[in-house]
């Protein structure tokens, strides 16, 4: 009799399962059809046909009429509908952190706040991040069954497989998981990754990378993070620390790095080194529409780009210099990489396309004109919203590798189901 009911158990979340892979499939998907389900879940029609109509039943997907004409008959289209699942996005940064509620049924940012929280140094900023994000879900207007887990996306040295950031946020005892920690202390699924990573998982799923298979994308923030996309994958590394683009040693400069190294890339290519030159430029006379830079950088780094886009000489000097040693370090990537695409993607991609001449400037000087024609460098359009839809994408890439604590009711024969 134990063994009938283990089994049956084991059966129930076998199938629960693969109802979360097409719901998956559907997050990222939009409409597809019960064929394209099929063919992705790896199962037969029928069953997945089964699946669908429960879904229906469910209402938590709807019919989104037919398919265009291939020449037979057109099959029926499926959609997620609105308002049935909800993601809770962390993005932070070593100084800012924002919030937002998420609709996965399309990617729309319904909510958010953002608070400052300095990173570096910070020995009580994992509970002030608790209470900030207990706090946002206290003051929704959904239910919290909608919620179906916590995507937060963070700078630093992560292991997304054990859920630790060997450099911000770090427990007292540095081998216990920051993911379990935060998933315990929140009642929710809460899933880790690094924001460039992040950044890149939004183009992936739901941007510029659908239907490319290897692509880099450059965070250009505080400081200058990479998310591989290699055969179209998020290439994490061995450890999940590829990618730390900021420390590739490009310069004789004798600046210091945080990472204690001298001439990193990001010593003279972040929105910080921007920032600290202009107000080097402004103090030393330098004539600009800018006129003096606020102790707030994020508020800083708007003005700056808002000048740039309006032509302003000193702007548009400095996102120049730095796009050309960014240029420098792509150079690099396409030498040893050979990527299809190389987006520009993170805080810095608000300046637009004036980041581009620069990038192009200095491929021409470094890089080997053959390799460079078969890359194409672009600015996302998601910019600096890329990590906060990217926590919501994160919780959605995990949603068939586990069953969540709200999971989906399933009354079937499961018997006849596989």
């Amino acid at each position: 009799m134990a063994s009938s009911i283990t089994q049956k158990n084991c059966m129930k979340k076998k199938y629960n399962l693969y109802k979360r892979k097409i719901v998956k499939e559907l997050c990222f998907g939009k409409t597809l059809s019960a064929l394209d389900l099929s063919t992705k879940i790896e199962k037969s029609l029928p069953f997945t046909t089964k699946i669908l109509n429960e879904l229906l039943t469910d209402e938590m997907i709807q019919e989104s009429g037919l398919a265009h004409s291939t020449g037979g008959r057109r099959p029926l289209m499926y959609s997620m509908i609105p308002g049935k699942m909800y993601a809770v996005s962390v993005a932070m940064d070593q100084f800012i952190t924002r919030i937002g509620l998420i609709d996965v049924q399309n990617y729309q940012i319904l909510h958010s706040e953002k608070f400052n929280l300095t990173l570096p140094g910070n020995a009580l900023a994992k509970d002030i991040l608790i209470e900030h994000i207990s706090s946002f879900i206290s003051n929704l207007d959904i239910s919290t069954d909608k919620i179906i887990g916590i995507g937060i996306g963070m700078p630093g040295f992560i292991d997304t497989a054990k859920g630790i950031n060997h450099s911000f946020l770090q427990m007292e005892d540095i081998s216990e998981s920051l993911q379990s920690y935060l998933t315990t202390a929140l009642d929710l699924p809460v899933f880790l990754d690094n924001d460039s990573s992040l950044i890149a998982l939004t183009e992936l799923k739901l941007g510029a990378v659908q239907n490319i298979k290897n692509s880099m994308v450059i965070n250009l923030g505080w400081g200058v993070g990479l998310g591989l996309i290699i055969n179209g994958e998020l290439f994490r590394g061995n450890n999940g620390f590829a990618g730390e683009f900021s420390h590739i040693p490009l310069f004789e400069n004798n600046k210091l790095c945080s990472c204690g190294k001298s001439g990193c890339l990001g010593t003279e290519a972040s929105l910080l080194v921007v920032l600290a030159k202009a107000r080097e430029a402004l103090a030393a006379g330098r004539v600009s529409a800018i006129k003096e830079i606020p102790e707030d950088i994020e508020e800083a780094s708007l003005n700056v780009f808002k000048a740039a886009r309006a032509g302003d000489q000193l702007a548009v000097e400095l996102l120049s210099d730095t796009a050309y040693n960014i240029g420098k370090g792509i150079a690099v990537l396409i030498h040893i990489l050979n990527p299809e695409q190389i987006i520009i993607s993170g805080r810095g991609a608000m300046a637009g396309n004036v980041l581009l001449p620069s990038i192009y400037q200095a491929l021409n000087k470094y890089c080997i004109p053959s390799l460079a024609a078969y890359t194409e460098i672009m600015v996302s359009d998601f910019a600096s919203q890329a990590e906060l839809i990217g926590g919501a994408a994160l919780i959605i890439e995990n949603f068939d590798k586990q069953l969540f604590p709200q999971d989906l009711k399933v009354e079937v024969d499961l018997k006849k189901s596989f």
